[in-house]
């Protein structure tokens, strides 16, 4: 070590007498930056000195720098590199190539001036610029709150990236030779943001200067140099396309974008949908398109990168202005684990699920599994087995679905709200966008791309065309996203769970009607569901006066009047906590299936599958909600999710016991629902069928009848089932075929006037 630390004193004194010293000089800056890079030291380990050593070994000419650490050393560099960081990284990244060629050839003296490289021994001209990478601590500042005064200043912005430019080359030196005289010049562009808006000869000297010989007349042309590529330099340039996340925008306000300049090593770091926090410099560049419109000294802003941290997939994500990538203190760890091992906390944490809405424990139950997710699993052939939870809610208007939609989009740490009428299929996967300045095609990630590894919630999602839906198909199963537009081939990753809501075929719930004919879905979209809900909006006396009870009590703003049917207050868990302790336990915690709970799960699917062949064979019908091995996975799923709830690295039995009684619940009911008084649909629409026969006959074109005296003939003598009997005469004044009146006490056929046209029955 004594080659490295020749001519250097350690004493307390010069430390001092640095720090006091304002560094004005350039020189002067450079060379303290150059005795931080090789003298600064925690404990008894040379930090940055290492490092660079290391990747230089590894010819990765890159140096990460704590900004906390300049602080430490020299307070006023600290506060200068974020004030005026445009005039003293290169200085660092100066500084930081003396020090590598210190470290390399300690032995060959080093020239002062890096820009006269001619003059440089040819082993240290193989030791290129190293660029320095600025990691910062400081506060993070929304889209919204870049102004004036935070320009050409160091800031650090979250956000996520919805596109990632094609990698090109911008030169950092450039070779010019003349065409007449062939005079060499050697120039070095200043970096903007890679050629937006510029042309590519911008900056290249309009005339020779090289004097002629004597006595001979110079006549070189008007633009006389040509650029020597191969003895020019190039580094590696990206345009990144950052937006603010969708929780932090405004309601009614579009979300901001802004571009990012990276180069060198920082390019090619991520892909669309990565949630970043970018730490950059603020500048403005001319862009092509200001150049006729406004004042001359108009400026685009952009950010040139310095610094790129990228949330951790299964930790981060909690946004707002949280850190992305979430760090849990050892006092916290210790707060969830103790939850976690609390009695009864699947029950408190289900209740804690949107506490302002009344009842519906199971399906609060069930978004409790789908904020968790099982395990992702990869298997030895490289297939992947998915572990996020789909949830479809379909029911009755009125029964709180879309406002369980909107608790999710907060709860989950990362969440994307969509309705279905607003979603095309390109918002919802991925657009193809062609780059105004390179003219070039590139991808725009949707919401499925956007909110990877967290959750989707769309509503109405039967309002959605057939050929939007059918986009997320592969999205829901394989969790990718391919396009092949434009001459784009490519797949995306899209590990979202999807919550859906939707309304049946006719508004409401049809009881006599089968779940197909209810839900207007195809099987191969309803398979992909682990759990559908159907709410009913029932009409219960005693519930309806705890709801209404409820309700009011809301709109009057009680304190501590959210409870459920056994008057025990809910919601106790803090929604911040419910956000951190999901991160928390989808971090730390991917459970597999114990022996007993595989056996268990294996023998229960044979019987779910024997049960729905016994509701297909009485119903006459195939189900329209299938039960294949998709299903027998989303119960493996669910189980997985239960025992993550609570931190248990294994499946136990009765994790899926629960799991089964929700997919029973929930899946089962649905293939199941539709007979009515033990009888089952087929029998219930033969009977209506003859009920209708015979009302067509008995009532004859313009005569009328008691509702009780049809009540007395078919239900009383004929034996038919009152529901039978109010089913057809509810079908037949459908369409328009009999007419109520005095309070549906009389029945009329009325006389047909004109032709009726009756779609669909």
């Amino acid at each position: 070590m004594s080659g490295f630390d020749a001519d250097r004193v350690y004493s307390v004194s010069r430390f001092d007498e640095r720090v006091a010293a304002a560094p004005d000089a350039p020189s002067e800056i450079e060379r303290i930056l150059h005795d931080f890079v090789m003298q600064y030291r925690v404990g008894g380990q040379f930090v940055y000195r290492d490092a660079l050593k290391a990747n230089l070994l590894l010819k990765h000419y890159l140096l990460e720098v704590d900004l906390r650490h300049i602080s430490l050393y020299n307070d006023e560099l600290a506060h200068m590199i974020q004030d005026k960081p445009t005039d003293v990284l290169p200085l660092f990244e100066n500084a930081a190539a003396r020090a590598a060629r210190t470290i390399h050839f300690p032995h060959i003296r080093d020239t002062q001036d890096d820009e006269d490289e001619e003059q440089q021994p040819s082993p240290l001209k193989s030791i290129p610029k190293i660029q320095i990478s600025i990691k910062s601590g400081l506060n993070m500042l929304p889209f919204r709150d870049l102004t004036a005064n935070t320009m050409n200043k160091l800031v650090r912005i979250p956000g996520i990236v919805i596109a990632a430019s094609v990698l090109s080359s911008r030169a950092t030196k450039l070779h010019l030779t003349c065409r007449a005289c062939h005079n060499i010049k050697i120039i070095y562009p200043q970096g903007g943001l890679g050629g937006i808006g510029s042309g590519t000869d911008r900056g290249l000297p309009r005339v020779c200067d090289a004097l002629p010989p004597e006595g001979q007349k110079k006549d070189c042309p008007l633009d006389p140099y040509i650029i020597v590529h191969s003895k020019s330099a190039f580094s590696d340039h990206q345009v990144l396309k950052l937006q603010e996340a969708p929780d932090m925008v405004p309601v009614g306000e579009l979300p901001r974008h802004m571009l990012l300049s990276a180069d060198r090593y920082l390019t090619g770091q991520v892909v669309p949908g990565s949630r970043v926090i970018a730490t950059g410099i603020y500048s403005t560049y001319a862009s092509g398109k200001d150049k006729s419109a406004g004042a001359a000294a108009l400026r685009s802003t952009y950010l040139r990168l310095v610094h790129l941290e990228l949330s951790s997939p299964p930790v981060g994500g909690v946004s707002g202005m949280n850190p992305f990538g979430v760090q849990f203190s050892p006092e916290e760890e210790e707060e969830f684990g103790e939850m976690a091992r609390s009695d009864g906390f699947y029950e408190q944490f289900a209740k804690s699920v949107a506490p302002s809405i009344f009842g519906s424990l199971d399906i609060k139950k069930a978004i409790t599994c789908l904020l968790f997710g099982g395990s992702k699993k990869i298997l030895p052939d490289g297939m992947r087995l998915r572990g996020d939870i789909n949830v479809l809610l379909l029911g009755d208007p009125g029964t709180a679905k879309s406002q369980l939609l909107k608790f999710v989009e907060k709860v989950a740490p990362i969440a994307v709200y969509t309705s279905g009428k607003g979603s095309s299929a390109a918002g919802l996967t991925a657009s193809v966008q062609r780059d105004s300045a390179s003219r070039e095609f590139y991808l725009e990630g949707g919401a499925m791309v956007l909110a990877d590894t967290g959750v989707v919630c769309i509503d109405e999602f039967d309002k959605m065309r057939d050929e939007d839906r059918v986009a997320i198909h592969e999205a829901m199963e394989q969790q990718t996203i391919s396009i092949a537009k434009a001459g784009i081939t490519t797949v995306l990753n899209s590990r979202t769970s999807v919550l859906a809501a939707a309304n049946p075929v006719w508004g409401r719930y049809d009881d006599a009607r089968s779940p197909g004919e209810n839900i207007d879905f195809q099987t191969t979209i309803l398979s992909r569901f682990d759990m559908i809900f159907i709410v009913k909006d029932e009409h219960n006396e005693q519930r309806d006066r705890m709801i209404a009870k409820h309700v009011m009590n809301i709109h009057m703003n009680r304190p501590n009047v959210n409870a459920d049917e056994n008057g025990q207050a809910v919601g106790e868990i803090d929604l911040d906590k419910m956000k951190r302790y999901i991160s928390y336990c989808k971090a730390k915690c991917a459970p597999r299936l114990s022996p007993d709970a595989s056996e268990m799960l294996s023998s229960h699917f044979v019987a779910l599958r024997k049960q729905v062949q016994e509701v297909e064979r009485d119903n006459d019908e195939r189900s329209s909600i299938p039960i294949t091995i998709r299903q027998l996975e989303a119960i493996v799923r669910i189980s997985e999710s239960l025992a993550k709830m609570t931190l248990s690295p294994v499946v136990q039995p009765h994790h899926v016991e629960e799991a089964i009684r929700l997919f029973k619940f929930s899946t089962m009911d649905a293939v199941s629902a539709g007979g009515v008084e033990g009888m089952s649909r087929a029998e219930l629409n033969s009977e209506i069928s003859r009920i209708e026969k015979e009302i067509r006959r008995r009532l004859p074109v313009g005569w009328s009848t008691s509702y009780q005296s049809l009540v007395k003939e078919f239900v009383t003598q004929q034996g038919y089932s009152s529901h039978a009997l109010e089913r057809t005469l509810f079908v037949l004044e459908k369409r328009e075929i009999i007419r109520f009146s005095g309070q549906k006490k009389v029945v009329h056929r009325p006389v047909m006037l004109r032709p009726l046209f009756i779609f669909g029955g």
